[in-house]
């Protein structure tokens, strides 16, 4: 077969390998060409390309450290998380109860409309107006999907060879597949309204829980002040109880200013990558390729299909002219016209709206939207940059008869990984000018988890591709991973507050680098997640109620307003209030200047958690210009939760939009590392 491809310029160490012991088949260096004249001849069943495959599905969790042999506590089985989201799907194998015991003796929650088991301990819904579409179910059964997903990836059992119709293939499971799953309903079809999230935060603190995970944010940036908004309140009241808040940061990036909540108390989570992409191809009549991202489970066998501009398709009948119709709105283009035929769309519309597209062979958008986070669609869809996609359009205009076809995707390895995805939300924190928002980052880009088959994997109602396991990117993958990551660490510590472990997570973080990631710490906060180091961090920077007040004291907030909300005798008066957010004891450093000239001082406790004779050395990496000066310079400790105060100053003289510098205290074993970020200019 080989000789009858490369002819005359055949040698026998073309072939690699040949298989002949379970089944027939040979490895062959060819070219693309030669691969598909191979691939035509009888006998052959198929040709494909020697592409990588890795041990792993989500595999998520192995890149940020945490493999499925790492070190576990049987005490995990009693860690209860939280998620506050649109449900969850029992019926999934990655929460099914075998192998585990009763709840934990601690669990005060309880089931509504609902058959838990020993995994699924609680199910709750919240819809407080009472209002409900078609599609919702009265009760905490998963509809949407992104419920599901996201339990799976926080706590989801070890489940073996899973992928999505062969994507992602390999061992789906959470960051603690031994915690219990406490699911709060607060989403329907017509969003997820704050007094439902304020319900669930006032049940699962009433409940038990331990970690809380929070894919949610609103739709469009809204700056309000703390405290009007129900995560901020409900968090607040959890960090009160010691219970652990994760959120995810939003997904209205790239641009600066765009995270919608930046509470101190709990971790803002932005979505990285982490090694796995997937592009779509688009073939031309005239054999030029381009490359887009979706994630297409098609396969039109590489036939060709004649390709159309939406804008000369108008659905007239209903009202749409070619301007509507050129961006695919929906309902804009003719039915009839798209027949057999590949559309081509100026615009770009959301997986779910593509249904309108009755009896296309497959669509193709071009658009400036994100390429690191690929869609889903009901049929063979591909999203190519506007470079190619004006390609496409000038080559249409020059033949009489255009034709292209669509690939199925590739699964491949994203070489410049990890960074933080155009779709994350970035910092700073618009309320508090000096204090870093994102915290951390987690992998939120193509995340592989658990889906409800009540929802196709294109979210169309038409389309059948009804899964148990989906591809998400969102920061909403990212918040589970960094609630999973909390929940490994109380599972070593449980008695450490939020904000140890939050302390923990930020300092043991993996850096991330600028060069890829402008933005720098507005877009990725301490850096990657790192679950394991963060369960050994050395030093923490515990902050309790009373320090979060008299931080609050210099947001503005009044003694009575602080009184209400801590239901204690919280008093401003007498206090230095301007100074408060230097002292807040956060395990990062942000100061924004308006200026030229700047000095200011932090002061900052740590609490020993490593070895109980310890001696720390400070290590500032930093730019000329700056100067950043840290006294005592050393901390020495003689026990397990000794603490120990020093400063911080940061003085300088710039105009640079964005500095980054990095504080490290090390005792040989422990790196306990903390961001510095100075930014003015067009940072603010």
């Amino acid at each position: 077969m080989a000789q009858n491809v490369l002819g005359s310029d055949f040698e026998p160490g073309a072939i690699l390998h040949s298989y002949k012991k379970s089944f027939n088949g040979f490895v062959v260096k060819l070219t693309e060409d030669e691969a598909e004249t191979l691939a035509e001849m009888d006998n052959v069943v198929s040709v494909f390309p020697n592409t990588k495959h890795y041990p792993s599905t989500t595999k998520s969790w192995d890149v940020i450290g945490l493999p499925q042999n790492s070190k576990r506590l049987s005490l995990e089985s009693d860690i209860i998380v939280g998620v506050f989201d649109s449900g969850i799907w029992p019926k999934s194998k990655s929460f099914s109860d075998e192998g585990f015991g009763p709840p934990p003796k601690k669990w005060k929650g309880s089931c509504h409309n609902f058959t838990c088991n020993n995994k699924i301990i609680g199910a709750r819904y919240f819809n407080i107006e009472g209002s409900y579409s078609k599609k919702d179910i009265k009760d905490p059964t998963d509809v949407n999907g992104h419920g599901t997903h996201c339990s799976s990836t926080v706590a989801g059992n070890v489940v073996n060879s899973v992928s999505l119709q062969g994507y992602a293939s390999g061992t789906a499971r959470g960051g603690v597949p031994s915690a219990r799953v406490a699911m709060y309903k607060v989403c329907w079809e017509t969003g997820c309204d704050q007094a439902g999230i304020l319900a669930a935060f006032d049940e699962a603190i009433h409940d038990g829980v331990d970690v809380i995970s929070v894919s949610l944010g609103s739709t469009q940036v809204v700056v309000v002040p703390y405290f009007r908004n129900g995560i901020d309140i409900g968090s607040f009241h959890a960090m009160k109880r010691g219970i652990f808040t994760s959120n995810s940061a939003n997904n209205l990036g790239p641009n600066i200013l765009t995270m919608t909540n930046f509470a101190p108390w709990l971790l803002s989570v932005a979505a990285s990558t982490f090694g796995r992409k997937f592009v779509t191809k688009v073939q031309l009549g005239n054999g030029a390729i381009y490359e887009g991202a979706t994630i297409n489970t098609f396969d039109l066998k590489r036939k060709m299909f004649p390709i159309i501009f939406a804008r000369d398709i108008p659905n007239i009948a209903g009202g749409f002219n070619s301007s509507q119709s050129r961006l695919c709105s929906k309902d804009s283009v003719d039915k009839q016209g798209v027949k057999g035929k590949i559309v081509l769309c100026e615009g770009f519309v959301s997986a779910s709206d593509v249904g309108f597209f009755s009896g296309a062979v497959g669509i193709i958008f071009g658009d400036t939207y994100p390429q690191d986070s690929p869609f889903i669609f009901a049929l063979p869809t591909t999203l190519l940059s506007l470079w190619n996609f004006r390609e496409i359009q000038y080559y249409m205009k020059s033949t009489r008869n255009p034709t292209a076809t669509i690939f199925k995707s590739e699964e491949v390895e994203d070489s410049l990984s990890p960074y933080i995805a155009s779709f994350s939300s970035r910092g700073p924190n618009p309320i508090t000018l000096n204090t870093l928002k994102p915290d951390i980052a987690a992998p939120g880009v193509n995340v592989l988890a658990a889906w409800t088959p009540l929802d196709p994997i294109s979210e169309f109602e038409e389309d059948n591709r009804k899964l148990p396991y989906q591809i998400l990117s969102g920061t909403s993958m990212a918040c589970p991973h960094a609630a999973g990551a909390a929940a490994y660490v109380k599972s070593f510590h449980p008695n450490w507050s939020p904000a140890m472990i939050k302390s923990a997570l930020m300092t043991t973080a993996t850096p991330m680098s600028s060069d890829i990631n402008a933005e720098a710490e507005f877009a990725y906060g301490a850096g990657l997640i790192n679950p394991v180091k963060a369960t050994n961090p050395g030093l923490v920077y515990d902050i309790s109620e009373a320090d979060y007040a008299e931080f609050l004291c210099g947001e503005g907030y009044t003694s009575k307003e602080l009184r209400v909300l801590t239901q204690d005798k919280s008093n401003c008066k007498g206090k230095d209030n301007e100074k408060a957010v230097y002292s807040l004891n956060l395990p990062s450093f942000a100061l924004y200047v308006n200026g030229t000239f700047f000095g200011y001082v932090y002061h900052r406790t740590v609490t020993n958690v490593g070895s109980a004779k310890s001696s720390y050395k400070a290590r500032v990496i930093s730019p000329p210009l700056l100067e950043i000066e840290v006294k005592p310079d050393v901390l020495s400790f003689t026990s397990i939760g000794q603490k120990k105060s020093f400063s911080l100053t940061i003085e300088g003289r710039t105009n640079v939009e964005v500095m980054s510098s990095t504080l490290i205290w090390d005792d040989g074993n422990h790196q306990v590392r903390s961001p510095i970020v100075v930014y003015g200019g067009d940072g603010s």
